[in-house]
C-alpha cells in the first residue's frame, strides 16, 4: 500500500522541472525572433502560458485514460 505513494513521491519533485525548461524554451525562442526586450518578454510570458496550459491538459488525459488500469 506505501510503495505507490513512495512512487509518485518521487516523481512529483520532477515535475517542477517542467516550469522552468518552459520558462527558458519560451524566452530563448522569443529572443531569437524579436529584438525588443519587452515584446520579447511579452511574447515569451504567452509562449509559457501555452505550453504549461498544454502539459497540463496533456496530463489531464493522460491520468483519464490510464484510470483503474
Amino acid at each position: 500500500m506505501e510503495m505507490p505513494l513512495l512512487l509518485a513521491a518521487g516523481t512529483a519533485n520532477t515535475m517542477w522541472y517542467m516550469l522552468p525548461l518552459a520558462a527558458v524554451i519560451s524566452l530563448v525562442y522569443s529572443a531569437s525572433r524579436y529584438e525588443l526586450p519587452e515584446r520579447i518578454l511579452r511574447r515569451a510570458g504567452r509562449l509559457f502560458l501555452q505550453i504549461v496550459i498544454f502539459m497540463g491538459i496533456v496530463l489531464g488525459l493522460l491520468l483519464a485514460l490510464s484510470f483503474r488500469l
